[in-house]
């Protein structure tokens, strides 16, 4: 990228970050820092892959903002990190999208449509938003390899995911939940269509039955006593019969409402009561029916009980349309739901129902159709998992887990819960199960590669999708015919589990890369993988490798929206990513989602003010640092010396000044913090420190250093250089270790910061460049081909970084208080006390003595351990709250004890945290101590309280919390302590100011507000520092005229800044009246000096007085706009430096031969000189005549110009006119 010699005042973060991405671009950097990389050692990173039939939403940001932080930092700490982006491509998701399009309701559908024509319609919208995705992920500012991504729909991946060891596979079922009623019990179900499968009861073992008579009916009715009034409205419908615990039920018959499953009670011991401790009493009867393949728990319990098994038939009289089969002769054919009212009219008619009502439960729905569900066992296939629970918890204690309570809690008991794993699914877009079976399922083989079904079919296929392999049959071995594939594909989850060796194609090719790889450094995604990717990557590792998966993994939390709620398209309750990126920049957004608890695995509700709030608060401040760098002071300095200002980026600056010490100190502290915590994946810890820092550097070290840095408060050159070389090293080091947070802005800030960067040392290199450098300069094209900076720990000082710690506690409270009393920091006051009992500390604060008194504007600091002096005492202030319902009629005499309680007892307390009073034990959560100034016991007769609100400092167990201190109090302690107001913080340190007014200190103020309104003024004008000009002011002020004038003893407070002449007016001045304005200027104009144009003139205000400010340009006389050459006016009314040399009239100034061309309108026609009357003041200002000369314009060397209206000004173009001057 171009060097720039000029940044401006703004910067446009989104449009430079959109020309960063073409640099990228065009010079491939990402592919040349992998090309630079290849000789390092691996660094491994598994990219989970998403569906790209949904575009990415904030929580694929977030999580691939982590997957690019830490392969930059894993690249420039001197690894090689190959990044591939990965898509699954099978599964419901595509199905689902096409069910839609081509109206497709089940299995009957798709075989009409064909299975090959379904496929390719799966196919072709598999990738529907890839291209969104690869712009979203590029825009974002991530670096990954899109050329060389993995598909789960490949071939080799696919090819892959059929492993040899899936033999071990066994068949089985895979069911969830419902409930069902019985007989000779009152059982209750919200479910009728599932009575039909009953295989037995359950009932608590521990609860209360009753046996009952229905005084109604004449029958005898056996439920759960806690459940009697869901039935009865009175004991006077029933009488009780006997009572006793479930387990006295255990094992009983019953009477099934169907028979079409009867051969069961002999066959399994079906149709009895059975005991688990699942069944509540705050719903039904107490009494559930189970019906195994349509509920889990029903599952559980009867295989428990031996009802069923594993192994044995399926019991599952519902097909793949959710209609009952033959087995149910009474309804088959009926879809379940319908058949509900059916099989209760039966039931009616039958005698069997005891009741019917009407209750509102949850029940599935699908998230995508939004249509209900219905539990229901079908044949799976499963891995069986449960006997690798110990070999999993043992595998998974190996990972290094950030946070680690998400390893330890939430996926730890997951695995210590794992059931058996179907992977097969009843599907048709998805990598088909390699299973060849006989008829009667006796024999199995499992085919491992596409050779090996060519070996033993004789058919080579180069698609495994199902329509290229369903029709293969394989001969038996043993006899039994043919075997043919089983209908089932895998699962999606454990195509993506497979990832770490399918996407290269192993164990076909790439054995060594792989074995050498696995297990990855890294991954990372959104917590909700912890039963998803996570648990597959690492059941899939143990079973085949015995290993964990991967070493290190940083889970996030979920991105909510700002009401707490999901991010819902439908309910449009979040602003679009995209838009988000093109507002604030992708830094921004980066910077704000890993800046937050979401990093930790909690949960964020988005705000896009927070993005706002990264670029206001550490963007623009950081920018300002460099441009301040750049233009405030190596620009001058340059100009000073005549040297170009460079610096080699290893060198280390030499400098015995105090802040630049520090601020290389704490740069250095925080590359060892930043290393030590990165390489373990710590990035809540990280980023707030890496954002503080901007906060150090620009609030504190930039500000603090401001006149230095400019060259006005610097011994000689060599301590401004040292000062520049200060922060030229401190930004390219930080620049450095902040560029895989924000590649953009790191990268935007070195190549402005790079023409100030000797790199020169590169080209020593015999080796040669790497490529990406600069073969003249030695430089590299991109910060990210940089590693990032290794401290140096002989630069680190704890005791400067002490010393500034307590120097930045000491303003900060300072400036708490100034803002309290509403004192702006321009009004300086006499003194400041810092209290603190550590004598370490006092000393700290007087050896940064003098910056604390220029940042606090006071003109004395006194340091002391000595409260009693200035009036300041301690208050215990109780927490009324808490204490008053707990001590009750004590609360008073504890009250009363608190009030009389002394200094040192309170002090003792601050320390401890814990004290007895009345033999009540407080803490800090009960009782806090106050700082006071004034006298205690009248501000709480005055305010009817005693509460901490109206003292100025709280304190909890050694900590401080600010508050007002109210003005009112009438003093008992010496009058003068009334001057102070306080503030302290948590570290004990107490901060006093006097803030009692002061004529002089007064003047002082309104001298700085002066400058200031200068500044801004000059700011306003676009102008430099070097830029010459005159400073007028027009005031009626008495205050402003005194301070401003030449002999006042604040003039010089002024100049130091403003550095430019400047007059005040004895009065206001017209604000028409150039002529008086001009004359004003030239009276404070130097020697060899001329008056220019003027630049800008407005009124600004220092309340309570508004005031007239005026800047004039200057001119020496050596320069060319008094020489005989060509001189140019601009007089612009939009601009000082806008104008056109359309129309011109010239003016000769006799007897002297000095030219001038006044320009008298610009290129739009506009008049830029109103009339001859203004023509002759630009004239008089241009050739610097004072107030005390007259001139006149000629149009010869006789003849007057006769006044010409605004109308006929255009008549002089082309013209010349000439001067005569008499002095009077």
């Amino acid at each position: 990228m171009s060097r720039y010699a000029v940044l401006p005042t703004s910067i446009n973060i989104p449009e430079e970050e959109t020309a960063i991405l073409d640099f990228w671009e065009k010079n491939e950097c990402f592919k040349t820092s992998l090309k630079q990389s290849e000789s390092r050692p691996r660094f491994t990173f598994y990219d989970g892959p998403p569906f790209a039939t949904g575009l990415p939403h904030y929580g694929h940001l977030l999580a691939g903002t982590i997957k690019d932080i830490i392969p930059r930092y894993a690249h420039q700490s001197g690894f090689h990190v190959e990044r591939r982006f990965g898509w699954d491509c099978h599964g419901l998701p595509v199905e689902y999208e096409v069910d839609k399009e081509c109206d497709i309701h089940g299995p009957d559908d798709v075989a009409k449509m064909g299975i090959k024509a379904y496929n390719d319609k799966c196919r072709s919208i598999v990738m529907k938003y890839s291209t969104q995705w690869e712009q979203m992920t590029k825009r974002l500012g991530r670096w990954i390899d899109f050329q060389n991504d993995y598909r789960t729909m490949y071939p080799t991946f696919m090819e892959s995911v059929c492993r040899p060891e899936l033999s071990g596979c066994s068949r089985s079922c895979n069911f969830p939940l419902t409930s069902q009623p019985d007989v000779e019990l009152i059982a209750w179900t919200t479910t009728p269509w599932t009575l039909a499968s009953n295989l037995a009861l359950c009932v608590h073992p521990e609860k209360q039955y009753v046996k009952i008579f229905d005084k109604q009916l004449g029958r005898t009715f056996i439920l759960m006593e806690a459940r009697l009034p869901i039935l009865y409205r009175g004991e006077n419908e029933y009488s009780i019969l006997d009572s006793f615990p479930g387990r006295k039920l255990e094992n009983l018959s019953y009477q099934p409402i169907f028979d079409y499953f009867a051969h069961l009670r002999e066959e399994r011991g079906a149709f009895r009561v059975l005991c688990d401790s699942y069944v509540t009493e705050d719903t039904g009867t107490g009494v559930v029916h189970q019906a195994p393949y349509f509920g889990e728990d029903d599952y559980r319990v009867c295989t428990t009980n031996g009802i069923i098994s594993k192994d044995s038939p399926i019991i599952c009289p519902v097909d793949a349309t959710g209609r009952f089969t033959t087995e149910v002769q009474d309804f088959a054919g009926q879809h379940v739901k319908d058949a509900d009212k059916a099989i209760c009219q039966q039931l009616k008619k039958r005698g069997r129902m005891v009741h019917q009502s009407t209750v509102n439960h949850s029940y599935p729905y699908c998230w995508r159709s939004d249509t209900p569900l219905i539990y229901k066992a079908v044949p799976t296939w499963f891995i069986r998992v449960e006997n690798l629970v110990e070999k999993l918890l043992e595998n998974n204690a190996k990972c290094h887990w950030v946070p680690d309570f998400v390893r330890e809690g939430r996926f730890a008991n997951w695995l210590r819960d794992a059931r058996d794993w179907a992977v097969s699914r009843n599907r048709f877009w998805g990598t088909p199960m390699p299973l060849w079976v006989s008829e009667d399922l006796q024999e199995v083989v499992c085919i491992g590669s596409i050779d090996e079904i060519h070996k033993l079919s004789g058919v080579r296929v180069t698609d495994l999708h199902r329509e290229n392999v369903d029709h293969i049959v394989i001969p038996s071995r043993t006899g039994r015919g043919v075997l043919r594939r089983v209908s089932e594909v895998f699962d999606c989850w454990f195509e993506s589990g497979s990832m770490p060796y399918a996407q290269i194609h192993y164990p076909f090719e790439n054995t060594k890369a792989f074995e050498e790889g696995f297990p990855a450094d890294f991954i990372a995604e959104g917590i909700d993988q912890t039963r998803g990717w996570f648990y597959t990557l690492l059941v899939l590792s143990t079973a085949l490798f015995d290993k964990p998966p991967f070493k290190h993994l940083i889970v996030n939390g979920i991105v909510l929206a700002s009401d707490g709620q999901k991010m819902s398209k439908r309910l449009k309750n979040y602003p679009d990513p995209a838009e988000i990126m093109q507002k604030h920049g992708a830094d921004a957004l980066r910077l704000y989602l890993i800046n937050s608890p979401v990093v930790r695995a909690q949960n964020l509700r988005f705000c896009e003010s927070g993005v706002h709030e990264v670029v206001k608060d550490v963007f623009l401040p950081w920018y300002n640092a460099l441009r301040f760098l750049i233009e405030s002071s190596v620009v001058p300095y340059e100009r000073a010396t005549n040297q170009k200002f460079s610096v080699t980026p290893e060198s280390v600056p030499q400098t015995d000044n105090f802040m630049d010490r520090w601020i290389l100190s704490f740069t250095q502290s925080l590359i060892l913090f930043v290393h030590k915590e990165l390489s373990e994946y710590r990035l809540y810890t990280v980023v707030p420190r890496l954002v503080k820092f901007i906060d150090h550097l620009v609030n504190w070290y930039v500000r603090m250093n401001r006149r230095r840095l400019k060259g006005d408060a610097v011994n000689n050159n060599e301590d401004w250089r040292a000062a520049l070389h200060t922060l030229t090293h401190v930004l390219f080091q930080m620049t450095c270790l902040f560029s895989p947070f924000t590649p953009f802005l790191t990268e935007f800030i070195f190549q402005r910061l790079r023409s100030r960067l000797d790199f020169s040392g590169n080209l020593k290199d015999h080796a040669g460049l790497p490529v990406g450098y600069c073969r003249q300069t030695g430089a590299p094209d991109s910060v990210h081909y940089l590693s990032v900076p290794k401290a140096n720990q002989e630069l680190i000082s704890t005791e400067i970084e002490e010393v500034v710690s307590w120097m930045q506690s000491t303003v900060e409270l300072g400036r708490i208080i100034r803002t309290r009393v509403n004192l702006p920091l321009k009004a300086p006051l006499h003194e400041a006390i810092v209290i603190h009992s550590d004598p370490a500390v006092r000393n700290f604060i007087q050896s940064a003595k003098t910056y604390i008194v220029e940042e606090l504007n006071v003109r004395l600091l006194t340091t002391t351990d000595d409260k009693q002096r200035y009036g300041v005492k301690l208050r215990g202030v109780l927490n009324h709250r808490v204490l008053g319902s707990r001590l009750k009629q004590d609360y008073k005499a504890v009250v009363e004890a608190v009030k009389q309680m002394p200094t040192s007892e309170l002090e003792k307390f601050t320390t401890t945290g814990s004290i007895t009073v009345c033999g009540h034990v407080l803490g800090a959560d009960d009782l806090s101590v106050v700082y006071t100034t004034g006298n205690s016991t009248l501000r709480e007769a005055l305010d009817g309280s005693s509460n901490s609100d109206q003292s100025s400092n709280t304190q909890k167990k050694g900590g401080f919390t600010k508050s007002r201190t109210h003005s009112a109090v009438a003093p008992v302690t010496p009058e003068a302590h009334q001057r102070y107001e306080t503030a302290s913080d948590a570290r004990g340190l107490l901060v006093l100011l006097d803030t009692t007014a002061d004529p002089e200190l007064e003047d002082e103020r309104l001298a700085r507000e002066l400058v200031n309104r200068i500044q801004r003024t000059r700011k306003k004008a676009h102008l430099v520092p070097e830029d010459p000009i005159v400073v007028v002011v027009s005031t009626d002020s008495a205050a402003l005229r005194r301070i401003a004038s030449p002999t006042s003893a604040l003039i010089s407070l002024i100049q130091v800044t403003v550095k430019q002449p400047m007059t005040v007016t004895p009065a206001r001045l017209d604000a028409s009246g150039d002529q008086e304005w001009q004359n004003f200027a030239r009276v404070c104009l130097p020697a060899g000096w001329y008056l220019g144009h003027e630049i800008i003139r407005e009124t600004v205000s220092i309340p309570p007085d508004d005031f007239e400010l005026a800047l004039f340009s200057r001119t020496n006389k050596s320069e060319e706009a008094l020489s005989s050459s060509l001189h140019q006016l601009n007089m612009s009314a939009s601009s000082p430096h806008h104008g056109a040399t359309n129309a011109c009239v010239t003016v000769i100034n006799r007897p002297m031969g000095q030219q001038c061309e006044v320009t008298l309108s610009d290129s739009d026609g506009r008049l830029l000189v109103l009339d001859s009357d203004d023509l002759l003041r630009k004239v008089k200002c241009v050739f610097g005549w004072s107030h005390s000369v007259h001139l006149r314009l000629y149009v010869s060397e006789s003849e007057p110009l006769t006044h010409i209206s605004t109308r006929h000004m255009l008549s002089l173009t082309g013209k010349t006119l000439y001067t005569a001057s008499e002095t009077t």
